[in-house]
């Protein structure tokens, strides 16, 4: 394969992670849209890995007839490939070549990749998490996720250890926030259709309503202390990013207030959006922030 040949395939795999962001991705999706379009295509490449593998374990292969093993082996064959495709620059699997461009060109390692299979893992059984179990799941599935699009929006760019440190402390509690947002307003599906019980407080044997008041209320409240602390370090982070990064933030925020809004028992039954004037409005306000010099 030549330059040019290569050029062609990574071009055709980079379209393909962009299918992926725009046919699954609301929020995130229109967000990353604000992106210049070198980072947004890099953007779109981690998302389409992370995409693939969460529907992998409870998404169309199991409505395919695919059962747990299976799935658990796919699984291993897709962070196998992953890790293979970063140490060669090639995969034939066009979602994991497009991210291996990506990680190769920021510095993305299997110290990221790795925890992210391991949480992905846990997902392909019914259960409970302790508190310990759910950091190290929050971590995995969301932190890294986080760290993973730092790393693009850094690229080039020299910190002192003490900004480095901010700004990676706030792509992981951005990423957690951004998930427990999804714990709550997910919770019906997760707790009735896939036996998960992501909340430390509630199990699935729980008699109904197995999420209370006090138990919401606790999550709501770890969801703002998340936020706040990214948004110390939002304002450090490259105006050409920093507008999108906004916005999937005000995006997330809106969610919070509304699942705060809703009783414990609407929760149980009904998935919490955002209605579109309300997300319009936030594109407008991320639109001025991007045009500001």
């Amino acid at each position: 394969m030549n330059s040019t040949d290569l050029a062609l395939y990574t071009s055709t795999a980079n379209a393909s992670s962009r299918v992926v962001i725009r046919r699954y991705s609301t929020s995130f999706g229109w967000a990353s849209r604000l992106l210049p379009s070198g980072m947004r295509d890099h953007i779109a490449r981690v998302y389409a890995l992370v995409r693939i593998a969460d529907e992998l374990v409870d998404g169309p292969a199991e409505s395919a007839g695919v059962d747990r093993e299976m799935r658990a082996a796919l699984l291993d064959d897709l962070e196998a490939e992953t890790e293979r495709g970063i140490r060669l620059g090639y995969s034939t699997n066009l979602v994991v070549h497009a991210f291996a461009m990506t990680a190769r060109e920021h510095g993305i390692g299997m110290e990221l990749c790795a925890p992210f299979f391991a949480s992905m893992r846990r997902d392909l059984d019914a259960t409970v998490f302790d508190e310990a179990e759910l950091d190290d799941y929050i971590h995995g599935s969301a932190e890294v996720v986080g760290l993973m699009c730092l790393a693009v929006f850094e690229a080039g760019t020299v910190r002192d250890d003490r900004d480095r440190a901010r700004l990676r402390e706030g792509a992981r509690r951005l990423g957690a926030a951004f998930q427990k947002v999804n714990f709550l307003r997910d919770f019906a599906g997760d707790h009735d259709d896939l036996g998960r019980t992501y909340l430390p407080a509630v199990a699935p044997t729980s008699p109904a309503p197995a999420l209370t008041e006090a138990s919401k209320s606790e999550a709501v409240t770890s969801i703002r202390e998340d936020l706040r602390v990214a948004d110390e370090a939002i304002p450090l982070l490259d105006p050409a990013c920093r507008p999108a990064v906004w916005a999937a933030r005000a995006m997330f925020g809106e969610l919070t207030d509304r699942l705060d809004a809703a009783p414990a028992s609407a929760l149980m039954t009904t998935r919490v959006r955002v209605p579109d004037p309300v997300k319009a409005r936030i594109l407008v306000r991320a639109l001025a922030m991007k045009a500001r010099p």
